[in-house]
């Protein structure tokens, strides 16, 4: 697969996208994806820089959390902003790795996104619960590089 277009069919990412806003809807906590076919960096250091290019650390409670998808190299990295990071333990961020590893290495992609997304909802809801003043930050769309 060398097309990030093939990695997700239009219907998977509408998905994808539906499982940000309903796991945002119990959260103030921002979820992003962001798919690119390859990187020349390391994929931790190419994380940060979406997370900074997508404005992830300008949220108001600094709980944004990106999973940043690298086709080609068969990498994915989920990076959470200061306020969620100093909260939650290294439990949170292995669960949802998991989750989303599992079906990866199925094939199902669209599926090991939307269970990361719907882990990572199900925690921020936790820490950062949904209140009445609660603006969306940011997009939900999914970018791609």
């Amino acid at each position: 697969m060398s097309n990030i277009e093939d990695f997700l069919t239009k219907k998977e990412e509408e998905e994808i996208v539906e499982a940000i806003r309903i796991a945002e809807n119990k959260t103030s906590g921002e979820i992003r994806v962001h798919i690119e076919r390859t990187t020349d960096k390391d994929v931790y250091e190419r994380t940060l820089d979406v997370f900074h290019l997508l404005k992830m650390d300008n949220t108001k409670e600094r709980n944004g959390v990106l999973i940043y998808v690298a086709v080609d190299d068969k990498a994915f990295v989920i990076f959470g902003d200061e306020g969620i990071n100093n909260i939650v333990g290294s439990e949170f961020w292995n669960s949802t790795r998991d989750k989303i590893a599992s079906q990866f290495k199925l094939g199902k992609f669209k599926q090991g996104l939307v269970d990361g997304i719907t882990e990572a909802g199900r925690v921020l809801s936790k820490h950062f619960p949904w209140l009445h003043n609660d603006t969306n930050e940011l997009d939900n769309t999914i970018s791609k590089g």
